[in-house]
């Protein structure tokens, strides 16, 4: 088969494979086709010089909210995309049943850039979520749909990864644990994981991760206190390693209030990495904390966390939460997205949700996608010099 693209002379870090090496990958069809050193190529085969740039898998950032126009939380999922690495956004919640068609319709389907989804239990999902109006979906046991939710969701099967909840004082309010307990017997009766969300108490960080299952997504993993997973000692909560134990996943969700530098310094001194790092990118942290996907993978990199494992977190462990093999990892037969970063020294400024500022020395920059197996942005083919196929 000839290829369409191929990506000469970059580093290759893709930890699906343990590889790590300078090398090239080969793109036809859509899909990877093989990596391996100074590939023959055909004449029409088009060929770009990325030496000097780092190669992984397509970034998955597992908790965005991408239902622009359908919610007052939603962003632009191409837009935001282009500018952070990612090829496949995965929202969390912004639609229930009531709203999941007109997601699909009017959002996904015309979309470039891949977008999958959590499925609300409540019936509008995130409905009441700006800066002057901010109302928790879970408080209103009425809007709970669990009936709905299972229809959609099994209609959806292409599209809907899980379903999601919120919980926490702020989502819940007096309804405490019982929105969680819903969304729970829906992914039991689908056959999904779950994506929970926690906030201020009540209910409490032990409550909720004791009712997750294995394959279930905790997000907002990192926050601070109150609901932290560090005790005071600076030690990682019994009932976390017990969740991580049975196959929970720690997903970061770091939004507008829910990761703290103080939080994940401790996690990480105990050798505690979140399984996966993502972005909550809504229209309220777009620009800060959050900003995007590399931002949020860059506070990892100045904390000490290496850089196969922090891609690890934004690929092939974000893709065995999705349950979708074919993503995060750049092995023959994969579908063919790749990120293009490259890694910034100096002094970057960074900031969580409290406010604490960390300077890194180390800044990952997003500097062009392939989707599909070809350049999904043009423009950004330009600064990678085409060479003679």
């Amino acid at each position: 088969m000839p290829f369409d693209l191929v990506l000469r002379g970059g580093r290759v870090i893709d930890p699906s494979q343990k590889l790590d090496a300078v090398t090239d990958v080969a793109f036809a069809a859509g899909k990877v086709v093989t990596i391996g050193n100074a590939l023959k190529v055909d004449p029409g085969t088009e060929v770009r010089d990325v030496s000097g740039y780092i190669v992984t898998p397509g970034l998955i950032d597992l908790h965005t909210h991408v239902y622009w126009g359908g919610t007052s939380i939603g962003i632009d999922a191409e837009e935001f995309c282009r500018t952070s690495g990612v090829t496949t956004a995965v929202d969390t919640g912004s639609a229930g049943p009531g709203n999941f068609a007109g997601f699909r319709k009017h959002v996904i389907e015309p979309s470039e850039v891949r977008i999958l989804a959590y499925l609300h239990v409540s019936h509008a999902g995130i409905y009441g979520y700006s800066n002057r109006v901010m109302v928790g979906e879970s408080e209103e046991l009425r809007l709970m749909n669990p009936i709905d939710a299972v229809t959609v969701a099994d209609l959806n099967r292409d599209l809907i990864v899980g379903i999601k909840v919120r919980v926490g004082r702020h989502s819940s309010g007096t309804s405490g644990i019982v929105p969680l307990q819903i969304a729970l017997e829906v992914a039991e009766e689908v056959g999904m994981p779950l994506m929970a969300h926690i906030d201020h108490p009540p209910p409490s960080y032990e409550e909720v991760v004791s009712l997750l299952r294995p394959g279930d997504v905790l997000t907002h993993a990192f926050r601070p206190f109150p609901n932290s997973p560090a005790t005071a000692q600076g030690t990682v909560k019994k009932v976390v390693l017990e969740a991580r134990e049975r196959g929970v996943f720690f997903d970061i969700g770091h939004g507008k209030g829910s990761f703290a530098f103080k939080t994940a310094r401790a996690m990480l001194a105990n050798g505690f990495y979140p399984d996966t790092i993502s972005s909550d990118v809504h229209i309220l942290c777009i620009n800060g904390p959050a900003f995007d996907q590399v931002t949020t993978m860059s506070k990892f990199l100045c904390m000490g966390m290496p850089l196969p494992d922090v891609v690890a977190a934004s690929t092939v462990n974000a893709a065995m939460a999705l349950r979708r093999p074919e993503l995060g990892s750049l092995k023959p037969g994969s579908v063919g997205d790749a990120t293009l970063i490259s890694i910034k020294e100096g002094q970057f400024d960074y900031v969580d949700v409290v406010g604490e500022h960390l300077t890194g020395d180390r800044k990952i920059v997003s500097e062009g996608v392939v989707i599909g197996g070809r350049w999904w942005y043009p423009k950004q083919s330009s600064k990678f010099k085409q060479l003679a196929g």
